[in-house]
């Protein structure tokens, strides 16, 4: 399994319900409030060889109340 973050940025007011849409989906095994540009900060897991650009446009990208994402892709765990 690879990890991967993503930050989120909500429409205003939309925060809670974002986070809440993505836990309901079981999309994320964590959901953060983040101070700063983005509203929220997720970590996900994805499978060895699965497509995380296809993850984040098909699955998070298009939930209501999301403006902008950006994605950290991680390659070490210490």
């Amino acid at each position: 399994m690879k990890a991967f973050f993503i930050q989120i940025k909500c429409e205003l007011g939309k925060a809670y319900e974002v986070a809440r849409a993505i836990s309901d989906a079981e999309l994320a095994s964590e959901v953060y409030s983040t101070a700063g540009e983005f509203d929220l900060l997720a970590k996900f897991y994805i499978e060895d060889g699965g497509d995380v650009g296809h993850f984040v446009n098909e699955k998070i990208q298009i939930l209501p109340g999301i403006r902008d994402t950006r994605t950290i892709v991680t390659f070490r765990a210490f």
